[in-house]
Order: C-alpha cells, then sequence, then structure tokens
C-alpha cells in the first residue's frame, strides 16, 4: 500500500506480473476511486467546456464520453481528463492528483451562468476490464450493455443501484467502467467478485494498472505529459482540433506550434535485449556516437513480450519508426529501436 493523492493506494494484491496477466487473458477489477468527479451544469456549459478542453465538445451526442486534455496559454498541459455528456449536464473526470488544480483552473474560467460541483468525494469508480468484461457486467446491470460502443455511457443501474455505466478504461482490453455513490460501491464490488468468479476474476493493484496503459502507449500525467509538453509532441494531435471553430485555451501558441513544427516527439522505445528501462535513465542515439538525447519517463518490462518497453521525448528526427536507440540502464548500455505504437495489440 502506498500514499496516492490522500489515498492508501495498493500497488500489488499478490503480483503485478500475474495481476497484468489476469487482465490479459481474463478479466480484472481496478478500484480507482480516488479519480476526481466534476459536473458542469448550467446555460453555455457547452461553450464553456469547448473553450478549456483541446477536444471537439460541441461534435458530442448525449451518451458518449470524450477523452481530451486541458491546455495552459503555452500549450503545457493542465492535465488529460475525460469529459461525458449528459442531456442535461457533463461530467468531466481528472487524474487524483490533479484535482484540486484542475478544480481552481475550471472555476477561474467558467461564466457567471455556468455552475460546477466536485463529487470526488462522493462517487467510487470501479473499472472492469479484460476480454471477459462484457460477461461479467451483464449479470449485474441492469440490461444489456454490451451494445455499448467504446467511449459510449448508459445512466443505468448496477445490482439495481444507480451507476453510469461507460464501455472506456485504461487497460487497452475491452472494458466499463461504474460510477456509483460511496454507499453502494461495496455491494457492487463483491458482486462484481461474485460474477466474474468462473473466470477467475482479481483485484487489480496500481503496478499493473501502470504496466498495461504503458504496453498501449497510454500517457501518464506527471510522467509522459505536463505543463512542460504540449499536447502535439506528447503523441496527443489526434484530439487536439486545432480546426474548431471556437477559440480554446492555449490554441494560439498550439497552432503557432504546428507551424514551426515540433522539435521532439514522444517515443515508443523497445528495447532489443534484457534490461529494465525505468524513468530518469538516459535515452542515447546510436547514430550520435551514444550522445544523451533524452530520458525516460516511463519505462516497465513488458510481461506480454518479455522485453524491455519505454516511453521518453527525444528529438524529432530520432522519432521516426525504426530508428536505433539505446538505454543507459544503470550503466549497461542496452540496444534499442523506435516502434510504432501501441507495443501490444490484443488478439481480439
Amino acid at each position: 500500500m502506498v500514499d496516492f493523492a490522500g489515498y492508501r493506494m495498493p500497488i500489488q494484491y499478490h503480483s503485478i506480473r500475474a495481476e497484468h496477466m489476469r487482465v490479459r487473458t481474463t478479466v480484472g477489477v481496478f478500484d480507482v476511486s480516488h479519480m476526481g468527479e466534476f459536473f458542469v451544469t448550467g446555460e453555455g456549459r457547452e461553450e464553456f467546456i469547448d473553450r478549456m478542453t483541446v477536444n471537439d465538445v460541441k461534435s458530442m451526442h448525449a451518451g458518449q464520453a470524450q477523452y481530451s486534455c486541458m491546455c495552459m496559454p503555452d500549450g503545457g498541459i493542465v492535465d488529460d481528463l475525460l469529459i461525458y455528456k449528459f442531456e442535461d449536464k457533463f461530467m468531466i473526470v481528472v487524474n487524483a492528483a490533479n484535482t484540486k488544480k484542475d478544480w481552481d483552473w475550471l472555476f477561474s474560467h467558467k461564466p457567471s451562468t455556468v455552475e460546477m460541483k466536485d463529487r470526488t468525494d462522493d462517487y467510487s469508480l470501479l473499472a472492469i476490464q479484460g476480454r471477459e468484461a462484457s460477461a461479467v457486467i451483464n449479470q449485474i446491470a441492469d440490461s444489456d450493455v454490451t451494445s455499448l460502443r467504446y467511449y459510449t455511457f448508459v445512466d443505468g443501474k448496477a445490482c439495481d443501484h444507480p451507476a453510469i455505466i461507460s464501455r472506456t478504461g485504461y487497460t487497452g482490453e475491452d472494458g466499463f467502467e461504474l460510477y456509483l455513490e460511496n454507499e453502494f460501491a461495496p455491494d457492487v464490488w463483491d458482486a462484481v467478485m461474485k460474477a466474474g468468479k468462473r473466470y477467475e476474476i482479481e483485484p487489480i493493484g496500481l503496478g499493473a494498472r501502470d504496466s498495461l496503459r504503458l504496453e498501449m502507449k497510454m500517457a501518464l500525467y506527471g510522467n509522459d505529459i505536463d505543463g512542460t509538453t504540449n499536447p502535439l509532441e506528447a503523441g496527443l494531435g489526434w484530439i487536439t482540433k486545432l480546426n474548431k471553430e471556437s477559440d480554446f485555451v492555449g490554441k494560439e501558441q498550439l497552432l503557432k506550434i504546428k507551424e514551426e513544427g515540433v522539435t521532439r516527439r514522444l517515443a515508443a522505445i523497445q528495447l532489443e535485449d534484457s534490461g529494465f528501462p525505468r524513468p530518469g535513465y538516459p535515452i542515447l542515439s546510436e547514430t550520435k556516437g551514444g550522445e544523451v538525447i533524452g530520458k525516460v519517463t516511463s519505462g516497465t518490462v513488458s510481461p506480454m513480450l518479455n522485453k524491455g518497453i519505454a516511453l521518453g521525448y527525444v528529438p524529432v528526427d530520432l522519432a521516426k519508426v525504426g530508428t536505433k536507440l539505446a538505454i543507459d540502464c544503470r550503466g549497461k548500455i542496452n540496444a534499442a529501436e523506435v516502434i510504432k505504437p501501441p507495443f501490444y495489440i490484443r488478439p481480439y
């Protein structure tokens, strides 16, 4: 157990590798109740959120979730987040360590007609992830939610308790996330474990959550993205809608960066021999005589590939797929190569 953002969180229940493999092969459940939930209502709420985030909120329909991020005027990332659109409100889900910062940032920009409510302490969040997630969720949901498309949700029930059920996740597997008021979470957790027993469901800790997302090259705030990085260099250009009609905070600077061209990119790097690339380890250029060109922002040994994998910012000319690099793992120089992400592709 470790202290994280005001919570006591499990790094592992018994084995990071075994928990990782459980999610990849059948199904696992994460208690990620530390995430922050803000509800936004009032006149002009859509325009407000569209102005504060880089993706196109105005293109959303009710029942849709959207991955996005907030930027500062200089293009640096305030946080990455999920936006849920309801008929009469929005829910914004933010990273636990950034909850207060994000709240203050949004609140300082909101118009008087928009109301915000922080429900972080009222909601629990369970993530059921893996190829058998549908079979598990269908035993506890009030309707067949397996018809939900990726990044959509319903305001339904789980074990007869009100629940926001979304087909989302942070693992690269099929999966669902359940937002529940705290009093209902224990009942639903027990029901999920019972429903998944035939699939050998297990609770999954932060360690496997990190290795699962890294195999998919999903960015982690504080490691791969932060206020010193912009979404274009971080590989988040696909959510950064510079051509949307409305302006958003940071748009002017990001347009300038795009016009001038980014100088570095967040590369997916795979070791060619044994080694454990950890955050902070130097990334070396093979073509520049071993010159240090960056550092690892996230790294692990992939349980699925049995190879070291890492993310790190490198000069744009060295971020091309196939480029030979190296990583200095505590004095051992490990040959590596930039690959096309994700590191792991699920077989279904």
